[in-house]
């Protein structure tokens, strides 16, 4: 106890949560818009203790729950992480080992010596013969740490292992939310490429009565130029989205941790996802105890405190006892037969002068630790944003999903009536196409607003720091 009443610098506390009870200026509403069709349910606004665990099951896909557990199964990042957490924790066993258990260690020698008995001030002695001189002993050394250099040192590893832990779960935590995004992505593009397909054969049906039209004198040579030209242009949209498309497979390969040649990729649908309709919303000083960055940065400042108290314990004394004792014998059978050398030593250095370089060490720590609350801070405010934007994301998404909804069942009910006066007569087959079309732009619309209600839930979910420690309960 006084030992560590001795331990000098700053002791560690944890900063102060942030004091706001909410993340955006205003107030959200209590739940968003809803509209008919997938992805458009409302979604409720619910204060929760803890972020959820394991937040991607609640899209209810069990393709998209076995891409994240393969994900965290072969990611070469969290293989990393993991490296780096062992790394971690065997740099601060060596160090405990060394600095707060004393070192013990045997040594055995043996030497063929010749000794000038006039060199030690003895003259007309004769000089005996070249002997054998073995010595076996066990020497003892520690270091007296009253000032705490040494347990701060050790503190600054602990926290060094805490950083590796958290960013361990800050990898999964990405990598969940990396492998939710791009299957989104993906089943969004996929749609779109069908559509735009779809699309394309419409218009294309539309250029070929146009095109009969010309050759009656029925319309200009212009009206058929437009519609080529309208084709040609949603053509050139498809290879874009193909492209697209080739890059989120091979994005989402790499994050399985396979080539993206070897990747077996399930057919993953929109309208198989299930979009979460209450969304647990933790309060920002619960987001600040939870969100692994947020821990992390923590760590890091902690381990800044623990060197400030290292540079300050540098500028006392440093004490070390040592002991040692052996057997020293002209013959290896005598070895054994007792302790005939040993040693006792007790040693005190104190820092004289040392150009200044001590105390700019320690003032070197200080702007270290506050380089570091800076850094701690900045993570907060950042994860305060991307809750925030994520969660005025939501709520304008709901809005757009509405709108198109709506437009796409104006659209399809146009069509339908469209069909109904082609058959009686009314209208031309290329006024029905022209229906048809709209009603499809109205579909593709939906669909990129579907997609994005669907792939900012995700982002709120991972804003929030919501995962799962392997091998640790829900």
């Amino acid at each position: 106890m006084l030992c560590a009443a001795c331990t000098v610098g700053p002791d560690f506390n944890t900063p102060a949560a942030p004091a706001t009870q909410r993340y955006t200026a205003g107030e959200l509403p209590a739940a968003t818009e809803a509209a008919s069709g997938a992805a458009g349910a409302a979604q409720t606004f619910a204060t929760a203790p803890h972020a959820p665990r394991q937040w991607w099951t609640q899209f209810r896909s069990d393709a998209l729950n076995r891409l994240v557990d393969e994900a965290w199964q072969h990611s070469p990042t969290l293989d990393d992480a993991r490296a780096k957490l062992v790394q971690a924790r065997q740099n601060y066993v060596a160090e405990a080992g060394a600095k707060l258990l004393p070192q013990v260690d045997a040594s055995v020698s043996a030497t063929r010596e010749q000794v000038d008995v006039a060199a030690f001030g003895i003259p007309n002695v004769r000089n005996p013969g070249p002997f054998t001189l073995i010595d076996a002993s066990v020497s003892v050394s520690y270091a007296l740490d009253l000032f705490g250099g040494n347990r701060r040192a050790l503190e600054a590893l602990l926290a060094q292992v805490d950083y590796a832990s958290y960013e361990l779960d800050a990898a999964r935590l990405t990598l969940a939310g990396d492998v939710v995004a791009t299957a989104i992505r993906r089943a969004s593009l996929a749609r779109q490429i069908a559509l735009t397909q779809q699309l394309v054969d419409a218009q294309t049906r539309q250029l070929r009565i146009v095109d009969a039209r010309y050759a009656a004198g029925g319309v200009s040579l212009a009206d058929v130029r437009a519609q080529r030209t309208l084709v040609a242009q949603t053509q050139a949209s498809l290879p874009p989205l193909a492209a697209q498309l080739a890059q989120a497979d091979h994005r989402l390969a790499i994050l399985l941790g396979v080539p993206p040649s070897d990747a077996h990729l399930p057919d993953l649908t929109l309208d198989a996802l299930h979009l979460p309709d209450t969304l647990p919303v933790t309060l920002p000083s619960t987001l600040a105890r939870e969100r692994p960055d947020i821990r992390a940065a923590q760590a890091l400042l902690h381990q800044a405190s623990a060197n400030v108290g290292v540079a300050t314990a540098n500028l006392y004394p440093h004490f070390a006892i040592s002991a040692g004792a052996g057997s020293e014998r002209m013959r290896i059978a005598d070895i054994v037969d007792g302790l005939n050398i040993w040693n006792l030593g007790l040693n005190l250095t104190q820092p004289l002068f040392h150009g200044g370089e001590l105390r700019a060490k320690k003032r070197a720590a200080e702007a270290a630790y506050d380089a570091a609350f800076a850094d701690y801070r900045q993570t907060v405010l950042q994860a305060l944003q991307q809750v925030a934007d994520a969660l005025r994301a939501l709520d304008d998404d709901a809005a757009e999903l509405q709108s198109r909804e709506r437009a796409a069942r104006e659209a399809e009910a146009a069509s339908a009536i469209a069909g109904q006066q082609y058959a009686a007569g009314g209208i031309s087959q290329f006024a029905l196409i022209d229906t048809q079309r709209q009603a499809l732009q109205t579909a593709l619309d939906r669909t990129r607003a579907q997609a994005d209600r669907l792939a900012d839930t995700a982002a709120l979910f991972q804003a929030l720091g919501g995962t799962l420690t392997e091998n640790a309960p829900e």
